[in-house]
């Protein structure tokens, strides 16, 4: 008797056994992603179909003076393209980059300013109260001044500085600051309106030997300010017995020599060491109730940029303050022939760190005038310290 042949199952005959609940969800999880890549799609046909056509020609961007040359003569719409000069770009960098120093240094340092920017008028009002022996000064208005190139606007404030000049002979004059302040800054104004008010007090025969000077700034959130002119006026030849209102137009900014520091420096090629000695320190010193303290911040520049700096310890402020300190840089020989030092004096209240203030500055190294003798005899007298006395400018 012969067996029956083993029946073949073909694939349509297999049979899951499922429940029904579980065909359901997996018809339904097919049908939901179904859709989803749908959705997908009819969203890229709406985009390609609203995206707007892109000109087959090719767009020249060469500048001349902020505009392209072809684009100006194909009557085709292209799209707009800001194209931004050379000197607006630079502009914009140097403001953004600021240079790696403290706020202090680099707000209060005065740098060389652009005669064209210079331009506009200053009004403000002077007044000597006899009875209380007070000097008024109130800064009313600026008119016309100078604005950015790429924001065609400024931010003006005014610094005030009080200059009490010793009586010695002009060739040795000297100043000091009296009496220092700031107005309100105005934002986003070439007319800006003041009114701001300052008084010290002042005795009156010292009054023939003041000048006020008036700065006007642009400020400058993240480099440091820019000047747009000064104005200064002496006060021997004025009479502000009663209320005296002046308006001036703004001039080139200028130095006041405020003091004298002795500086020695030598260097020392086989170590690449550069020593600055800090040793005495000449001001006038207006003595005052309060005790102040100075000290010296020196600053190696290489291509304006400052890679060093030290500071020296503080010392109680006289006519003449002895620092007698050395400072420390190792720099290679392709740095010391190009590199500039400036050294800061501040004075400050002792245990009071916000109190400092700028004294005066003097900047030594190549491409300066009478301070580069100093640097030309450091390099031919290598390994021997050359002392000379500087002259320190506010």
């Amino acid at each position: 008797m012969s067996l029956p042949a083993p029946l073949e199952n073909s694939f349509w005959d297999i049979h899951i056994p499922l429940s029904q609940e579980v065909k359901y969800s997996i018809l339904g999880i097919s049908v939901t992603l179904l859709f989803v890549a749908l959705c997908i799609l009819l969203w890229q046909i709406y985009r390609y179909c609203t995206e707007l056509p892109v000109p087959k020609q090719p767009v020249n961007l060469s500048v001349v003076d902020g505009q392209s040359n072809e684009n100006l003569q194909n009557n085709s719409p292209t799209p707009y393209y800001k194209l931004e000069s050379r000197h607006d770009e630079a502009e914009r960098l140097s403001r953004c980059l600021s240079r790696s120093s403290d706020l202090a240094s680099s707000t209060d340092s005065l740098g060389e300013v652009d005669e064209e920017r210079v331009q506009g008028t200053l009004r403000f009002s002077l007044f000597y109260d006899q009875l209380q022996s007070r000097l008024v000064v109130t800064v009313l208005e600026a008119r016309d001044l100078a604005m950015r190139e790429f924001s065609r606007s400024a931010d003006p404030f005014v610094r005030l500085r009080l200059m009490w000049t010793s009586k010695e002979d002009d060739e040795q004059r000297l100043s000091c600051v009296l009496q220092e302040w700031q107005t309100r800054l105005v934002k986003d104004s070439c007319n800006p309106m003041f009114g701001d008010q300052f008084f010290c007090t002042l005795p009156e025969e010292d009054v023939p030997r003041v000048t006020v000077r008036l700065e006007v700034r642009d400020f400058d959130k993240f480099s440091r300010h820019g000047i747009l002119g000064e104005v200064r006026t002496p006060l021997n030849s004025l009479n502000i017995v009663y209320p005296l209102e002046i308006m001036e137009d703004l001039q080139q900014p200028k130095k006041d020599a405020v003091g004298e520091v002795l500086l020695s420096l030598k260097y020392m090629p086989t170590s690449q060491r550069l020593e600055v000695g800090i040793l005495k320190i000449r001001t006038i010193f207006r003595s005052s109730k309060a005790e102040r303290v100075l000290y010296a911040r020196t600053s190696v520049l290489c291509n304006q940029c400052k890679i060093r700096h030290q500071r020296t310890p503080e010392k109680v402020r006289w006519d003449v303050t002895v620092f007698n300190e050395v400072m420390i840089f190792v720099l290679p020989d392709t740095q010391i022939r190009e590199c500039s030092i400036t050294v800061s004096i501040y004075e400050m209240r002792p245990g009071k760190k916000s109190s400092k203030r700028l004294i005066g500055q003097v900047f030594l190294g190549k491409g300066k005038t009478i301070e580069d003798e100093h640097w030309k005899l450091m390099m031919r007298s290598l390994r021997q310290p050359v002392a000379k006395w500087h002259l320190l400018f506010l």
